[in-house]
Order: C-alpha cells, then structure tokens, then sequence
C-alpha cells in the first residue's frame, strides 16, 4: 500500500514496536501515523546499535542469564522508546498518541508528556503551535513496581578504601569544552570512565582517543522514512536529543556493565530565551535540572534503584566551565563546540569553528577571560570580538538588544560578565566589539551586575550528592 505524507490527514502518532537482540545488540524502535481513515504510514524502524554483543546476561536460555537484568533492560528499552519517538513525532504532531502495548501508568505519561511539551519547546515556537495541555497520552495501566537495587557498576578502587566517585561511569562526549573539562575532572578524582558517544562523528572520535581512556561509540540510524517525509512537507525543528541520547547512554550502561551515566549539562543549562508575547524558551530544556532531576527519579523507580544518571558540572556557570577548560591545553587543536559540526544536514565548516554561529560566538566569549589571547585565536584561527559585523550577534547573546539565542549559550549575565572584564583587559579593551561594549553599552548597566567571581562560585540544585560536590568543588578551585 502506498502512503503519502499529509499532515492534515493524519489523526495520530502510535508507538508500534520495540526489539532488543541480546545475540548483536542491536535496539529497533518502530513508529507510524495514522490518517483520519484508519490508513497507517510505514513503520518508522529507528536502529540502535550497543558495541559489545551478544549480551548473554539478558539472553533467556543462556547460562548466565539473570532475570533482575533483563528486567531492567526492558524497562530502560520501553523509556527509550517512548523518548526516541519525539524525533518522528514532530513531523505532525497530532493530539492524539496510541500505543500498541497498552496505556501508560500516571507516572509514565507525566513524566513523557513533560519530555514532548517542553522538549519542543521551540519547534512548537518556531512553527506556531501549542503543545501544552493539547497531546493526549494513553493511560490507565496501574503503576509499575519499584525497582529494585543492582548493584549496577561499583567502581574498586586501588588498594581499597573509597574514592569520591564510586561507580564504573559512561561519560558521554561531544566533542566541546563541556564534556572534556568533566572528563579531566572525573579522572582527577580517580574514576576511569568510559568515554561513550553515538553517532560517527570524526571529530569526537579524535577528541575520544585524545583521552587516552576506554571507548564506547554507539550506532544510531533514524528511520529513512523521515527523510522522506520531510520532503513531503512535515514540520521539522528542535528536538531534546539530549534526552534520546540520555535514554540511549542508560540502556548501554547496564548492557556493558556501567552503574553510572555522567552528562556535562551546567547551570546555566536550566535558563531559557524570555520572548517578548510569549515567555520562556528553552532551546537547551533537556540539558536543563528540570529534565535531570525527572529522568533521574524515573530510571531509579523503573529500570534500578540504584542507578546513578548525573551532570557532573550541573552546580557551574558557562564561565566557570569555561575557566577551567583554560587551564587544559592538550584539546586545543582537537575541540570544538561548533553545532554546525554535528548537523545531520547541511555544509558542514571547513575548519572546526564556522565563526558564523551563537555557538562560536559564545565560546570564544567565554574563553577570552581566562586564556592568554594569543591560544584563543590560535584556536579559532580569527578575532571575534574584533569584527563589527557580529554585533548584532553579540548584542542577542548579552541580551541587551534581542533575546538569547536558541543556541546551547549561557546566559546574559554572564555574556556581559564577560565582555566587562576584557573591557578592562589591556589585551581586550581595543578590539571592535569590545571598546563598542564600553562606550556606548556598559555605562547603562549596573556595574554591581557585571562582576565575574559571583558567576564562578557553585550555585542551585544537584544531583551529585555531598561528597561528589566537595571533591568537585575542592578540583575547581585548585
């Protein structure tokens, strides 16, 4: 049967299927529409591939197989596969969600109609929708039993005795400052972990092997299909790929034997672009505490009790990150932070910064504080903040004209924070942007408000627990 895409026609969006084959470790998510008159799409069949395989603990029949941990593969493969789905739900986005398996419990679809409303916050923006309130999930099964405890992926450490991070750990890297200051940090309190990525990006896989430590490069293949669809007209955008790839990185940790997955989301993750008419936008709203705290609490309720899903540098400012990635130099010719490296889509930059984009902007920003300037344009290969094309640009991210872009970028305050201190640099002061800044902008703002140290010190919620955040905090300021 031949099917055509056509938003108008379609009534609803049905989760169809979810495979997991212990024997190649390959995860296949199926998805379809379904139009007004009962006629279905093809199944969207998105393909998850786990190094490591066959995956006896979880295969029946094998002689190592252990019931609690197939359990919790299958509940970690039923959360997977309702997150993974926002990436083909978007093309329509229908109020109406069907499930093949049944209902979800209350705690399910809380915390999935969170994910999708949230998550989509700027697609939702961008293609004038409202999604809030309006996606109708299934449920009324009853609640599912508590998880019970593992004993998932306890690190030993040397000569015994207890180390300040006491789990096996997969570290998620993308290839950005972000990632390898958390890498250097769990290192320096003693962990080895397992520097994880999904995809087949040259880049991260350099940044990876620049580690020195283990690695675990995942295979992800959206359904064809989609492709397809997006031709035909399907609504396209943003989507939290940080919550799929937080549901993919749970279900590989307890394949591989890893008791932890570890982001690098900071604070200023959590705030969002204030839209004049219609609030708060969170490009990032997956990298935000809201959605580590609630993806967290559900991986320890469904899949273990004693699962450790965290962002280690969740309590730091973009500046404090930033401070301390200054202080490595042996990933200076391999990062980058640049999204236009990792688009699916699109020209890719010719070298690793495009130079072009908030994300480029941002990060050389934030940088030039803490690194002598002579490196940081080493890095980039040209001044930012010394060309007055990018003034506008720059004037969004210290949202003094326009709002914060709807890029990964901290905020404001800190962008500001920021500029005011190279304004006050004898390397900074007399670069375009920079003298434009104390000219004609700083005099306006409240000097008390442009303060860098206030913006380094560990601020909000958390979930890494007391002793984490003293060994964390005690390697920050060393």
């Amino acid at each position: 049967m031949s099917w055509t895409f056509d938003r108008a026609a379609i009534r609803a969006f049905r989760f169809t299927s979810k495979r997991f084959d212990p024997a190649s470790g390959e995860v296949a998510l199926g998805y379809a529409f379904v139009n007004h008159d009962g006629a279905g799409s093809p199944e969207l069949v998105e393909r998850i591939t786990i190094p490591g395989a066959p995956f006896t603990a979880v295969q029946p029949g094998s002689a190592d197989f252990d019931p609690a941990k197939a359990a919790a593969v299958e509940a970690a493969l039923r959360l997977l596969h309702l997150v993974a789905g926002v990436s083909y739900y978007k093309a329509a986005a229908p109020t109406v969600i069907e499930c093949a398996e049944g209902p979800l419990d209350a705690a399910t679809a809380a915390f999935i109609a969170s994910v999708y409303e949230n998550g989509l916050g700027e697609f939702a923006y961008r293609n004038g929708l409202e999604l809030r309130g309006h996606i109708v999930w299934p449920q009324g099964a009853a609640a599912r039993p508590p998880a019970p405890a593992l004993g998932l992926g306890r690190a030993s450490p040397p000569g015994g005795g207890s180390q300040p991070w006491p789990f096996r750990s997969l570290v998620a890297i993308g290839g950005g400052k972000d990632s390898l200051v958390s890498i250097e940090a769990l290192r320096a309190l003693g962990a080895t972990p397992t520097v994880t990525w999904i995809g087949s990006s040259p880049l991260i896989r350099a940044c990876a092997e620049r580690t020195g430590l283990p690695m675990l490069n995942i295979g992800r293949a959206l359904a064809p299909e989609l492709f397809v669809f997006n031709r035909e007209g399907a609504l396209n955008g943003h989507i939290p790929v940080t919550a799929v790839n937080s549901a993919i990185l749970v279900l590989a940790a307890l394949l591989t034997g890893h008791g932890s997955v570890v982001f690098s989301n900071e604070h200023s993750a959590s705030y969002g672009s204030l839209i004049p008419g219609t609030g708060e936008v969170n490009h990032q709203w997956s990298k935000g505490w809201a959605f580590e705290r609630d993806f967290a609490a559900i991986v320890r309720a469904q899949v273990a009790a004693d699962f450790d899903y965290v962002s280690l540098l969740r309590p730091f400012s973009e500046l404090a990150v930033a401070r301390q990635f200054a202080r490595l130099e042996h990933y200076d010719a391999h990062f980058s932070s640049c999204n236009r490296n990792f688009h699916l889509l699109g020209e890719k930059p010719s070298q690793r910064w495009c130079g072009a984009c908030p994300k480029c902007h941002f990060v050389f920003l934030a940088l030039a504080p803490f690194m002598p300037k002579p490196r940081l344009l080493g890095i980039f290969g040209r001044n930012l903040l010394d060309d007055p094309s990018l003034a506008a640009a720059y004037d969004a991210l210290l949202e003094i004209a326009g709002h914060k872009p709807f890029e990964c970028v901290g905020e404001g305050r800190e962008s500001r924070a920021a500029m005011a201190a190279l304004a006050a640099s004898p390397a900074w002061r007399e670069d375009a942007l920079v003298a434009r800044f104390a000219t004609t902008q700083q005099p306006a703002l409240d000097p008390a408000t442009l303060r860098l140290e206030p913006l380094l010190a560990p601020q909000g919620a958390h979930g890494l627990g007391t002793a984490r955040m003293e060994a964390l905090r005690a390697h920050f300021g060393a």
